[in-house]
């Protein structure tokens, strides 16, 4: 990689010259929401990169919260990652189907329960078979493991947070929905759910910081956090529909050095579905 692209982001030709390293690891962690007509444990099961586990976002996560896919405990977390034979000083490369969708999201977590050297695989899965790159469907068979975790739960903003933070404008919002979504102008897609935004919150839908299922460069991505009103001196919160997407943004930010973040992990799911907090609709 050069120094235009974010130390995140790993390439193609990288991963699969390094396919027999035991010490990289690959994660898939595909993920979808139903209009877009994909399922990631199925597409998995067709085909994946050889030596990938699948990580189930909504198998892993926290399932008292009420709300879908939510940060799971680090007992739980590193349960289930230590089984797919991943530990916390292991090389890990997650990769979704379009490149830039939830992808992402993993990375966060690994990083939140702290494992450092994490990346994102360019391109995805879509861009490897594009390129007739190596797939298998056979399962792939993991040598359990430790994962020890080091959870980080400053980088993660509950709704208490949140809350404080709209009502006093300590850190800045960075909502990753569609401009449809989050202008009200489209519903949500989950239902009973107004739609629209946090008060000040500024529209930084994901689609602005990939081309082609690739992370941006990272003078690109300056230019584009700058011309959504992201000042980089400044903390950032990031927000999406229900926390995924909102990773897309954060590796964004951390990409171009703006370490002062956080993701609210309940985002619109949260926010939205309640009747007791702010919401505002039109362009921020």
């Amino acid at each position: 990689m050069t120094d235009t692209t974010s130390r995140f982001i790993v390439s193609a030709d990288w991963l699969q010259e390094r396919l027999t390293d035991q010490t990289v690891k690959i994660v898939d962690a595909s993920w979808y929401l139903p209009q877009h007509n994909r399922n990631g444990k199925a597409e998995y099961e067709a085909g994946h990169i050889p030596g990938a586990v699948f990580f189930d976002q909504d198998e892993i996560a926290d399932h008292t919260s009420g709300l879908p896919h939510t940060v799971p405990s680090p007992d739980v977390f590193a349960a289930h990652v230590g089984q797919m034979g991943i530990s916390i000083d292991a090389s890990i490369v997650v990769y979704d189907g379009p490149g830039l969708f939830s992808s992402a999201r993993v990375w966060w977590l690994f990083r939140v329960m702290g494992a450092t050297k994490v990346y994102v695989l360019d391109g995805g899965l879509d861009g490897w078979k594009a390129e007739g790159r190596p797939l298998t469907n056979e399962p792939t068979e993991p040598q359990a493991t430790i994962f020890a975790p080091v959870f980080n739960a400053d980088a993660i903003t509950t709704f208490g947070e949140m809350r404080s933070t709209v009502e006093t404008g300590s850190a800045q919002i960075a909502d990753a929905r569609g401009a449809g979504r989050f202008t009200g102008a489209e519903a949500e897609p989950r239902a009973g759910m107004r739609s629209g935004h946090m008060p000040g919150a500024k529209n930084l839908p994901i689609a602005a910081l990939a081309e082609n299922g690739r992370l941006k460069s990272i003078e690109a991505l300056h230019e584009t956090l700058l011309a959504a009103g992201i000042d980089l001196d400044r903390p950032v919160v990031t927000s999406c529909g229900s926390g995924v997407t909102a990773a897309v943004i954060t590796l964004a930010l951390q990409s171009v050095g703006h370490a002062d973040n956080t993701l609210y992990d309940g985002s619109w799911a949260e926010w939205g579905s309640r009747d007791d907090t702010p919401v505002v609709t039109g362009k921020a």
